[in-house]
């Protein structure tokens, strides 16, 4: 049987998860790119809590970057899962090419307009002048990955998509193991600092990229990458930018998020408060990237049935990831509530910095549990092809509520303040998202499914 076949054949459960387990082991792996670096960073005697505030300023840079390779990896992938399940594998074909195509071009010029303005941009975010040195530092070296990044990580959405999610779990092993292994040598070994993190990263990027781009032009794949079909063709760069917006603005989202969050600890609690929450960042990362592992393996299949017009399988799908997420998200939920202290203690051994942890996880995570069904349903619109309902509902959590919470609620409560806007913007979002959900399935009949730009 062919892995396509597969999605509109096979058992939901068993089928979600032979898709998810390697997506979600593959983004905790992912995951391990940005926390390796800080703890190796925050344990370092040459850079300690100001590299941790390095990373953290410079963070949104790379969130950017993330959202463009989603943008048109997700967007992408999500079309070219329909395609397949409509048996249109041609079209498949230019998707995929158009894809690449934008992906490379788009991360040159990302590239070029960051370093250009990489102080400036910094600064903008809140580095203070003792931070700044180990921000820049890092982020030069990374943004020349760009190409390597946005490719890599844009391309294994196709991989998942053509039925590959053991092979695209492995593009992630190999650019993590890379970072893994070289992070310790680089650091401690030759003594290169925030150099060192950044060289082991890009160095990662370049395998998983490597790997990536050998699966689509080697035997393994359905659809093949040809130079041909990566001529820019307008009216698919337009639905792969439509479809790929809820995923693309939720990571610019979080980049404004976290220019505004930091600003916000800045002037409220110092380099300190900056440091611990790139802390709480890492576990965040850490706990939500499976949720995402679970929807990037729930996508090709409910894509491919949706265009099969199988849509009890669609529902299915999509209960069996609510199921999923919802378990991974309550299991981190109760760690945080056990060992904050342990976890804060990973990173930096500063005792002020393990105070501020403390309070952090506690408030910043209250409300967890939820986020699971959240982003799982909002990513269900985006799997179907209903871009704007997808794009508002995604929105809901960091632009609607999460970034005016974190300009407002300072001002009643301080730095508390803060970490209480994370548990207001999870429990407005997922009631809306619920509600959003419920109406849709009620009606999800063929005439109105077969619509993709309702």
């Amino acid at each position: 049987m062919k892995e396509t076949n597969r999605l509109g054949e096979e058992k939901i459960t068993r089928l979600l998860m032979s898709f998810s387990v390697p997506a979600t082991v593959g983004m905790l792996v992912n995951a391990l790119y940005n926390i390796i670096d800080r703890i190796y960073i925050g344990n370092s005697p040459d850079l300690g809590a100001l590299g941790l505030a390095g990373i953290s300023i410079s963070f949104p840079l790379t969130l950017v970057l993330m959202a463009i390779a989603m943008l048109f990896g997700i967007g992408g992938g999500t079309m070219f899962s329909i395609k397949l399940g409509e048996k249109k594998p041609e079209e498949a074909e230019k998707y995929l090419g158009n894809a690449a195509a934008m992906l490379i071009s788009s991360a040159i010029f990302y590239t070029i307009i960051s370093l250009i303005f990489l102080q400036p941009l910094l600064i903008i975010f809140g580095a203070s002048q003792q931070v700044t040195p180990y921000a820049m530092e890092y982020m030069r070296i990374v943004l020349w990955g760009s190409v390597l990044q946005g490719l890599g990580m844009g391309l294994n959405n196709f991989i998942r998509a053509d039925g590959s999610p053991k092979i695209a779990m492995v593009s992630l092993f190999l650019g993590a193991g890379f970072n893994i292994i070289f992070d310790p040598v680089f650091i401690y070994v030759f003594r290169w600092g925030m150099t060192g993190a950044a060289l082991a990263t890009v160095g990662g990027q370049l395998l998983s990229m490597i790997w990536v781009i050998s699966y689509f032009t080697g035997k393994r794949s359905t659809i093949k990458l040809k130079l041909e079909r990566m001529r820019p063709e307008l009216p698919l760069i337009v639905k792969i930018m439509q479809v790929g917006t809820p995923s693309f603005l939720r990571q610019i989202a979080n980049s404004v998020m976290n220019v505004i969050l930091n600003k916000g600890l800045m002037a409220y609690g110092g380099d300190i408060a900056v440091s611990g929450m790139a802390v709480i960042n890492s576990l965040q990362t850490f706990m939500i990237m499976p949720v995402f592992g679970i929807t990037q393996g729930a996508q090709p299949i409910i894509g491919y049935n949706f265009g099969a017009k199988k849509l009890e399988r669609v529902k299915e799908g999509l209960k069996w990831a609510v199921y999923m997420a919802t378990t991974i998200v309550i299991f981190g939920w109760i760690i945080t509530r056990l060992f904050p202290d342990q976890l804060i203690r990973l990173f930096s051994k500063d005792q002020e910095l393990i105070v501020f942890g403390r309070n952090a996880i506690r408030l910043w995570f209250l409300c967890l549990p939820l986020v699971g069904f959240q982003v799982v349903s909002a990513s269900y619109f985006q799997a179907v092809g209903k871009a704007r309902a997808a794009t508002f509902l995604t929105a809901t959590r960091q632009l609607i509520v999460l970034i005016p919470a974190l300009i407002i609620l300072p001002r009643i409560f301080q730095l508390n303040g803060i970490l209480y806007a994370a548990p207001l913007a999870d429990t407005l979002s997922t009631a809306i998202t619920g509600l959003w959900l419920w109406m849709d399935l009620k009606k999800l009949k063929l005439p109105q499914a077969l619509d993709l730009q309702s």
